[in-house]
């Protein structure tokens, strides 16, 4: 009996034995860190025609092209991330870049390319080829996008990638404080993607990601992203990463004083023997914007109206002549114009050529048909034909609606980089198509015009474009609306005809009157020297660049001593 109690005692210490042996053994291997190590190449997987694109911290879901061992972005990033000046035309597969004072255009595929300063066009050539198309995919030459971009890129292979950095700030930054490794998984049996020495610099990784119990999520230089413990690096500690790029500088032809402009409503090149006698009746006039050329055809060719005696004229006068180009033929869809390159340039071309053969000061962009759709290739027009202008000493003006959603696609914050004046017409709040009456332009109006566009433009390049016109508004009994637009003087009289007492509108700013005749009713705001006085006191409390004024011959005489008092 006591032989058997011995021989179980023995038993069960083994049993027990081996079972302190095994969970030892499975605690050691449970906390023993796994020294399997996975390739780079396995872990980002990366076919060798193409590169891992790091953004800072975080890997970009596109990937970029290799090709003959360079670099290719695909354009969508480029401009949406990097620098929206990148111009891609795909009906003719250009590439285009401009600067201040070139116009850079490179073919698909192409390894020669133009650059554009002034109207003369000369030939460069690069070792590769600047942009490549694939069906409807379009990649741009890493470096080329460097050289005119704020970003700073660094290359690795095996696996391919690029590391850039396109933001500048603060970053979450950490150093290695004891030897250690970067893991695939934020736990110690995932395997080793890098053996980190002490010193190194980790920038952390997806800062909005759940935290890890013991681990912290970082990138290395090279853009190695995974997980290392948190004991084994240093507390983490903001750093500044700065960029050295220089952004190119628009210079610009603004005058050394107030602008006050009136643009001049002209129906023959027989307009000179008029401006005299109009000017005769203003005061302090600068500027002059004679409505002389219009689009005639979507390949960008114009008409016009321009006249040597009518610039000889004006300069006789002490007035600069800016010509008005408008959009108005609604033959011409501006979309397929604007769109194509080589029409752009067609049109660029000849406003640039009507400046230098008439001698004119001045161009003046009177688009006011740019659907959403065409509001990208709009922009790059003005960006080409600014590099002409600048280049030949002509003042680009471009006249725009009061910013509105509706009309955020004529991008007024990139207007107020690239061109010389920005001038908003301040009125036609109800105008011509309206289906209930109301002022031309209120004081409410007006501010909200001149607030909005000096947020995003610069108001030594700012213009507000004011009315010298009313309107007469028809209301049937049914409901109809209709109006007319009517000069100062002949304006007021409607009011003296008709036996009408005028109120004035302190929140309109404008006298108003109705009256009732033939089963109509009858209104107007008038638009007379006391509301533009209204009007002028914001735009020189906002102290803008000047005024313009729609339009010459419509005023009433005494009007120019109100603007001139509040022209600084």
């Amino acid at each position: 009996m006591e032989r058997k109690s011995k021989i179980a005692i023995t038993g069960i210490t083994f049993v027990i034995l081996v079972i302190v042996i095994s969970l030892g053994v499975m605690i050691k291997t449970r906390l023993t860190p796994s020294n399997e190590v996975m390739l780079l190449t396995d872990y980002y997987d990366i076919e060798n025609d193409k590169a891992l694109i790091i953004l800072h911290n975080r890997v970009y879901e596109e990937k970029a092209l290799v090709i003959n061992g360079r670099v290719y972005m695909d354009y969508e990033t480029v401009v949406q991330k990097f620098n929206h000046r990148f111009y891609w035309d795909i009906n003719e597969n250009i590439l285009i870049y401009t600067t201040p004072n070139e116009i850079i255009q490179a073919e698909a595929g192409s390894k020669q390319y133009s650059i554009t300063k002034s109207m003369i066009k000369t030939q460069a050539y690069k070792e590769y080829s600047i942009v490549e198309v694939f069906a409807n995919d379009v990649y741009v030459a890493l470096d080329f996008i460097e050289e005119y971009s704020d970003i700073d890129v660094r290359y690795y292979e095996e696996p391919n990638r690029v590391v850039i950095n396109y933001k500048w700030g603060e970053y979450l930054y950490t150093e290695v404080e004891k030897e250690t490794q970067i893991r695939i998984e934020p736990n110690i049996k995932s395997s080793i993607l890098v053996e980190l020495k002490q010193g190194a610099s980790l920038i952390y990784a997806d800062l909005d990601e759940a935290p890890k119990k013991g681990f912290v999520k970082v990138m290395t230089e090279d853009g190695v992203i995974g997980y290392v413990k948190e004991k084994h690096v240093k507390e983490g500690f903001y750093k500044s990463i700065e960029s050295d790029f220089v952004e190119p500088v628009y210079t610009t032809q603004t005058r050394p004083y107030t602008i006050n402009m009136v643009f001049h409503q002209v129906f023959n090149n027989k307009a000179a023997g008029a401006l005299e006698e109009l000017l005769k009746e203003t005061k302090g006039v600068n500027v002059v914007s004679p409505t002389w050329f219009s689009i005639t055809d979507v390949t960008g060719d114009i008409s016009s109206l321009a006249s040597h005696e009518y610039v000889n004229k004006a300069k006789e006068l002490g007035v600069e002549v800016w010509a008005l180009v408008d959009d108005f033929n609604s033959d011409v869809k501006m979309f397929d114009l604007l769109s194509h390159t080589s029409y752009r340039e067609n049109l660029a071309n000849k406003l640039v050529q009507a400046a230098i053969d008439y001698k004119i000061n001045g161009i003046n962009i009177d688009f006011e048909n740019i659907s959403s759709d065409a509001g990208k290739h709009y922009i790059q027009f003005l960006r080409e034909l600014s590099v002409k202008c600048r280049n030949n000493g002509i003042v680009l003006s471009v006249d725009n609606y009061v910013p509105a959603p509706y009309n955020r696609h004529y991008d007024l914050e990139e207007q107020g980089k690239i061109i010389d004046y920005l001038i908003i017409m301040a009125y036609d709040e109800h105008y011509a198509g309206s289906d209930v009456a109301g002022p031309v332009a209120s004081l409410g109006f007006v501010k909200d015009a001149i607030d909005n566009t000096i947020a995003i433009v610069p108001n030594e390049k700012t213009i507000i474009a004011i009315p010298f016109y009313s309107r007469l508004w028809k209301e049937s009994k049914d409901g109809d609306v209709s109006s007319e637009a009517y000069a100062m003087t002949p304006a007021s009289n409607i009011f003296k005809d008709n036996g009408v007492e005028l109120e004035w509108n302190e929140t309109i700013g404008s006298y108003y009157g109705e009256f009732e005749k033939d089963d109509l009713t009858y209104k107007m705001w008038l638009e007379d020297p006391k509301s533009i006085e209204e009007k002028m006191k914001i735009i020189y409390e906002a102290d803008t660049a000047g005024i313009a004024a729609w339009k010459l011959g419509l005023e009433k005489q005494e009007v120019w001593n109100v603007i001139t008092r509040y022209l600084k």
